[in-house]
Parts: structure tokens; sequence; C-alpha cells
């Protein structure tokens, strides 16, 4: 524990009467700058304490508040389905259980039929939720367009062929598949190790289709209020049918489809209700597949069995590590805008990088260009691809690679 530091010592004065009349003088004025020096010192001190007091005090409001939130009840979500002359009636949402409840006269002024609310345990209303709180506007990115092409991913050729068949073909010229007879893959799903380029391939279909993209991370349908997490996934899917032709990309599927256990828990609970409602809103896709679904993970040991099924991802698209020639095609791609001298063979560092990911290998082409910038120049070397590699070699060792996406 630090200590404050101690009082400056008042410097004592003893004037000798013997001593002549200017000696003394000189002596008070002495005293005097000392004296003025410790009164300085101790207006800083005095200062330093006045910070760290409001310091703590303002850590003191932080945990009581905190301290507070902890004790409180749980909230539930629920919309107001209509008002009485005995209350209002809410819907809570997940369980869609619709109660007549009484509420604060104040609080029923500034809410209409419609409106969400946070009810207690006991479907109290606690508070209204306002526009600010949605989480369909906190949570859901729309980009139109992304400028990703399918020439921009290199390594998994395979892989562009199956998921352009199985979401831009339906997109693009749905009538041959109704010519044929046959209803298009209900979804994609795309699995393998991080960096490998499942989102880069979900954004290039958005792309080459000119639909709607919508990104979301499977964490974020992990909401805050028990029931939220279902009422997310049909906005998310609301959302997209507003937007036709559009494509759902939900990344890190795992953290809401993973395999159902026999945990009481409620936040277990609300995890699968989340993941109740997205096989719902799966399996209602209208059949000319206006609205298509990409999903991606890095677990795909850990999904539940009926996410799997056929009907609603009838195309479980592995995305495995880029082989030599892949690695080769990356370096080319990440290296097209860059000066490189001649002298550089790609070949050679695709064999040297064998095990790295597309993520990693556009990293290598970064830190290569960093090292002839480092030692000012513009062409960038043998050389520098060899202490790049080296670089991220040793980040990698030590857990601290990094990817660019």
């Amino acid at each position: 524990m630090a200590h404050s530091p101690s009082v400056p010592e008042r410097p004592h004065l003893d004037l000798d009467p013997e001593m002549p009349e200017g000696e003394q003088l000189d002596a008070l004025r002495e005293h005097y700058v000392d004296l003025v020096r410790i009164n300085d010192q101790l207006e800083e001190r005095i200062e330093d304490a006045d910070d760290r007091r409001e310091t703590l005090h303002d850590r003191v409001d932080e945990l009581e508040r905190e301290n507070s939130a902890l004790k409180t009840a749980s909230l539930y979500v629920a919309t107001v389905e209509e008002f009485t002359d005995d209350g209002a009636i809410v819907k809570q949402h997940g369980t869609n259980q619709e109660v007549l409840t009484e509420m604060d006269a104040s609080l029923a002024e500034d809410l209409e039929a419609g409106d969400r609310v946070a009810v207690n345990d006991s479907f109290g209303v606690e508070t209204a939720l306002d526009v600010e709180t949605d989480a369909r506007a906190q949570a859901m990115t729309v980009d139109r367009s992304p400028e990703v092409e399918y020439a921009d991913i290199g390594g998994i050729d395979e892989q562009i062929r199956e998921v352009r068949e199985a979401v831009e073909d339906p997109l693009t010229n749905p009538t041959q598949f109704e010519e044929v007879g046959i209803e298009p893959p209900g979804g994609v799903l795309l699995h393998g190790p991080p960096g490998t380029g499942k989102t880069m391939l979900a954004k290039a279909v958005a792309n080459e289709t000119d639909a709607t993209f919508i990104k979301m991370a499977g964490s974020e349908l992990v909401q805050k209020f028990i029931g939220e997490g279902a009422r997310l996934v049909r906005d998310l899917f609301e959302l997209a049918r507003e937007h036709e032709p559009a494509i759902v990309f939900i990344d890190e599927i795992d953290a809401i489809a993973a395999t159902r256990t026999e945990s009481k828990t409620s936040g277990d609970a609300e995890v699968q209700r989340t993941m109740m409602q997205l096989l719902s809103e799966m399996d209602g896709f209208d059949e000319r597949g206006e609205v298509r679904i990409i999903a991606a993970t890095n677990r795909f040991d850990m999904l539940d069995r009926a996410i799997l099924r056929p009907g609603r991802f009838d195309r479980l698209i592995e995305v495995p590590e880029p082989d030599v020639e892949g690695r080769e095609r990356i370096i080319e791609i990440h290296t097209d805008g860059m000066n490189v001298a001649d002298t550089v063979d790609f070949e050679e560092l695709a064999e040297e990088t064998a095990g790295f990911s597309g993520a990693e290998l556009a990293s290598l082409c970064t830190e290569a260009g960093m090292f002839a910038i480092r030692d000012d120049r513009t062409e960038v070397t043998t050389a520098d691809f060899e202490e790049a590699l080296a670089k991220v070699s040793t980040d990698a060792e030590n857990d601290t690679r990094y990817y660019v996406y």
C-alpha cells in the first residue's frame, strides 16, 4: 500500500542578537523563501489529495451502481398488447405469455399499444424500452454491395463454386430451378479454421448478386433481456425481407447453435430459445430464395444436429487452409498492388508457408511491405519477405499471430 509523503519540516529561525543587521535581514529573507517553498509544496499535496478523493468518490459511486445492478431482479422484454380499464395486457417475448397487469399511471401515459417494456418476475412493468435500446438498431449492420470479388479470394475455388450454386444462382436465375423442378438449397454453412476466407466468400457472393448483405455475429444474438434474442432474430429476417434480394450472414453461429444440454440455467435456456427462433425463421424461407442465409463457424463439432439437417443448411462446405497452389495464388492477390521486386519467388514463398491461412498470408505481405518502409525503400524484396516470415512465425509461436480480413 502506498504511503503519503511526509509533511515538509518547517525550518527553524534562530537569530543571534549580536548578528549585524544586514545579516539578520538576509537570514529573514532566506527563511521567508523557505516558508514560501514549503507552502507551495503543501498546496500541491492538498490538490493531489483532492484529486485522489474525487477519484475514490467516483469509484465508490461506480461500485455502488454495479452492486445495485447485481441485486436487481431479472427483467424480461415484453410488448404492450392493449390497454384496458384494469391495466394493460403485456406479452412476454420468448414465452408469448399474455398477462393483464397494473401499470403506474405516469408510465402508462407515455406508452402505446405495440411499445416494448421491461417486466419483472411478477409481470410488473418496470420501465419502457425506447428506440435507442432496440437491439435491431444496435446490432445489425447492412452493407450494400460489399467491395469484395471472387478474384480477391484465392485457394478455395471449389468452395466458391459450391457457394455460387447454392446462393448466387437461386438469386440471379431462379427460373432454372423451377424448370428442373427442384427447390434451391435452403442455406449454406461454411466451416473451417479462422482466417480461411469464410467472411470474404459471403461478401463476394453478396457483391456478385447485387444483394443486400446483412452481417451479424452469433454472440450479438445473446442479449441482456430474456426473450430479446428471439426478438432480434425475427428483426434480422424481417430486415432481410424488407431489402430483398438479401443475404443474411451469421458469423460465429456456434454461439447460439451449440448442442443443447440439460442445463436449467436461464442463460442456457435463453440461448436455446434464440436457436429455436432461428430454426423457425430458416424453415419459413420463400421457395424462390429472395432471402438467402450463409453461416460460418470455426467449431463445427459444437453445432446442434437440428441446425444441420437438410432443409436448413443443405450445403455444409468446409473451407480448409490453402494448399501450396492456393497459397501462391493468395500471395499474388495480396501483392498485386505492391511494388515487388522481380526476383521475389512466390512459388518458393508458398512452399515456406505451409499451414498458413489466407489471413496470415495477407499479414505476411503487409509485414514485408513494412520492412521495406522501415529501410526507406519503395520496393519490396525477397529479404523483406524472409524477415516478415520470421516475424509472423515467431508471433505464432507466442500465440500473438493476428489476422487481417
